[in-house]
């Protein structure tokens, strides 16, 4: 008969490892149900998103680590689950061109698995802390291989990046600097905000700056200038735009 004073180690050992099984199952369980709110995963069956999470690992970034550099091979894509990521190129100089920023939920470098050349264009910075989830890229070329769902959704992704990506070339090339800005402002709220809006900044001013081809200078004029005229106010890394209609007045 077992004795509690003094229970065998085996059973704790048991006991243990019986926590562990569930903990991972119940990890899994969680992360996966995560990964199908987002589009690239909606379609996936059960068998097939079971095989994505166990080929994908968690990683943290402290603040100013790099993720992967430009030119290195490409092995995996990523989704960000908090935090802000920076997606920039360097010239030979040193400069530094923000290319995109990356929130919570959104995933990035998926296309390149389909390139000729598999290496990543830009470089990864963390801004602050961050942690992200790696997909193996081999495992999901299989599964689009087999799934013509999953292929007409990452299509449908590269096609939204690409119209996001042609609206910001004609931004850059008909807008002035204020309208810039403002348009990313406008961007960070829902199409039915009215009224008064606050806006957490996601990355540091001289990161948006770079990412909208504004000089830090300018910037700060621009945001001064906006202040001055009423339309916002700046309280630490929060905007608060008093009307939004009239905002958006100014972009037509």
């Amino acid at each position: 008969m077992p004795n509690p004073a003094n229970p065998d180690p085996r059973d704790a050992e048991e006991h243990c490892n019986a926590i562990s099984i569930l903990y991972f199952m119940t990890s899994s369980l969680l992360q996966a149900n995560a990964l199908r709110a987002h589009h690239l995963f909606a379609s996936l069956s059960d068998e097939q998103l079971g095989r994505i999470v166990d080929s994908a690992h968690v990683q943290s970034l402290a603040e100013g680590e790099h993720l992967f550099g430009q030119g290195q091979p490409c092995e995996y894509f990523y989704l960000l689950r908090s935090g802000c990521i920076k997606l920039c190129r360097f010239s030979p100089d040193g400069h530094e061109k923000v290319i995109d920023i990356v929130m919570p939920g959104q995933t990035f470098a998926e296309a390149i698995m389909f390139m000729e050349h598999q290496t990543y264009p830009v470089t990864s910075v963390s801004v602050g802390a961050s942690e992200i989830i790696a997909f193996r890229n081999g495992t999901f070329r299989e599964i689009v291989r087999e799934s013509a769902d999953t292929a007409f959704q990452l299509l449908g992704d590269m096609s939204r990046r690409l119209r996001k990506q042609l609206n910001e070339i004609n931004a850059l090339t008909l807008q002035n600097a204020t309208l810039r800005f403002i348009n990313y402002l406008l961007q960070q709220l829902p199409e039915s905000s009215q009224g008064t809006a606050t806006i957490a900044l996601a990355a540091p001013k001289n990161v948006i700056a770079s990412r909208l081809s504004i000089q830090p200078e300018s910037f700060s004029r621009i945001l001064r200038n906006l202040q001055k005229d009423g339309l916002i106010g700046v309280e630490g890394t929060c905007v608060k735009i008093s009307d939004v209609e009239r905002l958006r007045a100014l972009t037509r």
